[in-house]
């Protein structure tokens, strides 16, 4: 488990005290002030939170139960789809065709809508079915995969193809999610306006407060039976098998609550850049998320949070730099994160203390 430095209650304050305090100086303080935060940092760190979000999910799935999942983007777009479904039908008629259909659908020569659509005039509805899309297909694979017993890098791949498959089938126009372009142009969001400072504030502090719920649940949770049975399975799912323990069960339920936190952040993110396309099911953009978590430390939890915000920050620098070099340097941090540092960050920074709390201990 992760170590709690400084303690978890200071930690605690210190991460509510730093959200608010970002909001509130984008909010309240003028451009011209050295403390004010400009929106342009608030979208940024709203994204990189879902991200985050993303990050720790994998982490349950991969750094407690050993199952390295290369599909996760599936589940982040799919949460997002739901949300952009819902943004469309808030657009109303004030798209460029002026028709209660969204604008893709006119320009196809659609007459009504496909009956996948049908809630998503429902944001209560399209709040559950945020979990409930993503927490299905998780379900019925995992079932699958696991009573199966495929494991290891059978595991990747497959996840890996549901993925690319599920990326092509989304491209299709007669599957009415607007084929290679998506759905974008969202107006209003609870019938209020989408593009202001304070439904950016609002986003950001939403994101943010879902992060630091999610990582406390987790944390509680990988400290109860339930998460050291995850460990062992992870360790040595055979001899837990012999102890009586239904692995399938565990395994399936961390897998299929991994997938539900990757559509609430996906469904969280989709507002905040105002576009979701089938690109966000791209087998690299599944890469990334393991990339982050390899890079903070895998089954740390905090570790992962770090290192998807250390990895999107540096993207986000490096792309405007020399934009052609980022996916090398990516490729080379993965590489050397792998040979020099297993751990990732926080497991060096645990080592660290770990030698440090033995050097001082008296003999």
């Amino acid at each position: 488990m992760s170590r709690t430095f400084p303690p978890l209650h200071w930690l605690s304050l210190g991460l509510l005290v730093l959200l608010f305090g970002l909001a509130a100086s984008n909010e309240w303080l003028p451009e011209t002030h050295w403390l004010h935060v400009s929106d342009f940092w608030i979208n940024l760190m709203g994204k990189i939170a879902c991200y985050a979000l993303c990050a720790l999910a994998l982490d349950l799935i991969w750094g407690f139960a050993g199952v390295l999942s290369l599909g996760h983007g599936l589940f982040f777009a799919l949460g997002g789809y739901v949300m952009g479904m819902h943004l469309m039908r808030q657009i109303g008629r004030d798209g460029v065709y002026q028709s209660d259909l969204p604008d893709f659908m006119v320009f196809l020569d659609w007459k009504t809508l496909p009956w996948h659509w049908t809630l998503s005039d429902s944001f209560g509805a399209t709040l559950l079915l945020v979990v409930l899309v993503p927490g299905v297909l998780a379900l019925v694979f995992g079932f699958f995969a696991f009573r199966s017993r495929i494991k290891g890098v059978y595991f990747s791949i497959i996840t890996q193809a549901l993925t690319y498959a599920a990326m092509l089938l989304f491209f299709r126009n007669e599957m009415g999610f607007g084929g290679n372009n998506g759905f974008t142009d969202f107006k209003r969001l609870l019938d209020l306006p989408i593009a202001t400072s304070g439904m950016r504030n609002s986003l950001f502090l939403l994101s943010g407060c879902t992060l630091f719920a999610a990582w406390l649940g987790t944390r509680w949770l990988m400290q109860t039976k339930y998460g050291r049975v995850l460990q062992a399975i992870r360790d040595a799912e055979s001899r837990t098998l012999f102890l009586g323990y239904a692995t399938l069960g565990y395994k399936l339920s961390a897998w299929v609550l991994s997938a539900v936190l990757c559509g609430i952040a996906g469904a969280l993110y989709v507002p905040q850049v105002g576009i979701i396309n089938p690109s966000e099911m791209a087998p690299a953009q599944s890469i990334e998320m393991a990339i982050w978590v390899a890079v903070g430390g895998r089954g740390t939890l905090s570790g992962p949070i770090i290192g998807a915000f250390l990895v999107n920050l540096g993207k986000s620098w490096m792309t405007v730099l020399a934009p052609e070099y980022w996916l090398y340097l990516l490729g080379l941090l993965f590489i050397a994160i792998t040979l020099f540092l297993p751990k990732g960050i926080v497991g060096l920074l645990n080592q660290w203390l770990d030698a440090r709390k033995n050097k001082v201990r008296p003999s």
